[in-house]
């Protein structure tokens, strides 16, 4: 008689977000002709709206850079912490009809999403700097390496904050509602649109308890070293505030995996 032998754990978690990957990848790219299009021209459309508006007014720099590339790095950078945390809130309830299968949990789902939308935001990076680079408008990062370390920070926030809320959002279902409605005002007060820097001193310490608003001004200043950011600048508030929600997350997560996955 032939053999079975079990698969180990961890083989059967990468098997699992390997087929959610793929699962999710073609869901989010091909749900619609034109799905794979909006990913791109969401961030290019907010982009050009801003530079127009800074035109019209004939604002030339901000913080002691050129405004094209204050607003193309602080939007990308928002958006790095956006759209993995827009897709994570929903990951439980729309894959639900797959907690049938043991091998795959409530967890799974979510943390396969926010690696997506990391990698499509990556890709979408590439491409907009590709496309400058060949309009004769691309300009080098000065510090690679803290502009990678600010990306990765506001997707691992995005991560440690989606965690919780997909935890919660099975249970209390205005959630995602609150998400949508709150990433206005959320990108006003992490300097996407206006520069923190030009806020008095008391009132921009208030803001900057905010931490999306250390990794857009961390990313605005590894890409030009003379941008002239908050002073109150800080990665590593921005790393303590991701790696607690993460931690909390994921406690979250594991004490009501059983609940989520039987609703």
């Amino acid at each position: 008689m032939p053999s079975y032998r079990p698969r180990p754990a961890t083989e059967i978690t990468r098997a699992v977000w390997r087929a959610l990957f793929l699962r999710e990848a073609v869901a989010r790219l091909f749900a619609s002709r034109t799905s794979w299009f909006w990913i791109i021209a969401e961030p290019v459309a907010h982009i050009a709206f801003l530079m127009l508006m800074y035109t019209v007014v004939r604002v030339r720099t901000v913080g002691g850079i050129d405004t094209g590339l204050w607003i193309m790095v602080g939007l990308l950078a928002f958006f790095m912490f956006r759209r993995p945390l827009s897709q994570m809130v929903g990951a439980i309830n729309a894959n639900r009809s797959l907690f049938a299968y043991r091998q795959v949990k409530p967890i799974d789902t979510v943390l396969v999403r926010a690696t997506l939308e990391g990698f499509l935001m990556t890709l979408t990076i590439g491409l907009m700097t590709a496309a400058s680079m060949i309009w004769g408008h691309f300009v080098a990062p000065a510090e690679p390496l803290a502009l990678l370390a600010a990306f990765f920070g506001l997707w691992l926030l995005s991560l440690g904050l989606g965690l919780v809320l997909a935890a919660l959002t099975p249970l209390v279902e205005d959630i995602g509602n609150l998400v949508r409605i709150s990433m206005l005002p959320l990108s006003l007060l992490s300097g996407v649109v206006l520069p923190i820097a030009n806020v008095s001193g008391a009132l921009r310490e208030w803001i900057m308890l905010n931490p999306v608003a250390h990794g857009i001004e961390g990313a605005r200043a590894a890409f030009a070293p003379h941008y002239h950011a908050a002073p109150e600048t800080r990665m590593s508030y921005l790393y303590l505030c991701a790696l607690c929600l993460v931690f909390v997350g994921l406690a979250l997560q594991r004490k009501l995996a059983t609940k989520l996955a039987a609703q």
